[in-house]
């Protein structure tokens, strides 16, 4: 039998997370009362023991999702303050480290998306779209360093070659890819064409912070590269990455200006999340090198937001 301060321990934490969820809840019942086109539903159930119930519950629409840690984040991500702050229900395939070409070749996460999709489309109901995040994993890890030459070298900064290779042809076919199946499972489920959303990353800052500090959890994934090739300063550093988004964000531009996809609609963030060092004002907005804090990830969910009203 467990002791009283196991008991205690248990306790206080369930009641944090219910506290948690109520204010979620609370601010999700504010966003649908200022939703202009929010959903009514209607949901009964009957069993053998007992008659029909019927519950009513409002929704600002269904959405479904195949990403990476941006949809897939411990307690804040996109998706989750989707829900809380903007009245969403949300049905996801994300999983958190996954690059977008092992989600376009592998399939696990377009199996899951087919599920999603026949979650929501099994309770009469039209995804208002579909969202994906990727990208990010194919940049970062442990080969990052590969992308650079040493910062000693006549040539010093990004491999034009590699980087032209990773972003204009692996990571570019990948996303192609995504893009028509989750454009087909939307047609097989919902028969019709769904917006799907993707999205650039805004500039991160490569200080050497991973996930809750790093080691033994995940991260740094950035600034082990630039040591590696002997890249020290860090205003450098974060001009490089400037530059690798802004090529990472054409990249997604020239993809969805092509007309068979129509239907997608890049976001870009750029200018969402601080980068500023000053003071590590960034640290308000960056909770490490890859991902926002709750208040960055907020401002993030706020852009998708502004995109599906209008959709």
């Amino acid at each position: 039998m467990p002791d009283q301060s196991t008991i205690d321990l248990a306790r206080n934490s369930t009641d944090q997370v219910v506290a948690r969820r109520r204010a979620a809840l609370a601010r999700r019942t504010i966003a649908l009362a200022a939703h202009p086109g929010k959903l009514q539903l209607r949901v009964q159930l009957a069993t053998a023991a007992a008659p029909t119930t019927t519950s009513d519950h409002e929704t600002a629409g269904f959405l479904v999702a195949a990403g990476d840690s941006w949809f897939d984040y411990p307690l804040h991500d996109v998706l989750k303050l989707l829900e809380d702050n903007h009245g969403y229900n949300v049905e996801s395939a994300a999983h958190r480290g996954d690059p977008v070409e092992g989600m376009a070749y592998v399939n696990g996460q377009l199996d899951k998306f087919a599920r999603s999709m026949e979650k929501v489309t099994g309770q009469g109901a039209v995804p208002k779209a579909a969202l994906l995040s990727g990208g990010g994993d194919d940049i970062a890890g442990k080969e990052f360093g590969m992308l650079l030459n040493n910062a000693t070298s006549p040539i010093a900064g990004w491999n034009a070659e590699i980087i032209d290779g990773l972003l204009n042809q692996r990571i570019a076919t990948a996303y192609q890819t995504m893009l028509h199946a989750i454009t087909n499972l939307c047609q097989e489920y919902a028969k019709k064409t769904l917006p799907i959303l993707i999205h650039g990353y805004d500039y991160p800052v490569p200080d050497g912070r991973g996930f809750l500090g790093g080691w033994p959890f995940p991260g740094p994934w950035l600034q082990p590269g630039f040591a590696e090739k002997l890249f020290s300063d860090l205003p450098r550093n974060v001009a490089l990455m400037h530059d690798i988004i802004d090529r990472f964000n054409a990249m997604l531009a020239r993809i969805v200006a092509d007309p068979v996809f129509a239907h997608v609609h890049y976001i870009d963030l750029r200018g969402t999340l601080s980068a500023d060092l000053t003071s590590n004002i960034y640290q308000s907005w960056w909770a490490n090198e890859l991902h926002p804090t709750e208040q960055g990830f907020a401002a993030v969910s706020d852009k998708f937001a502004a995109v599906l009203a209008t959709r």
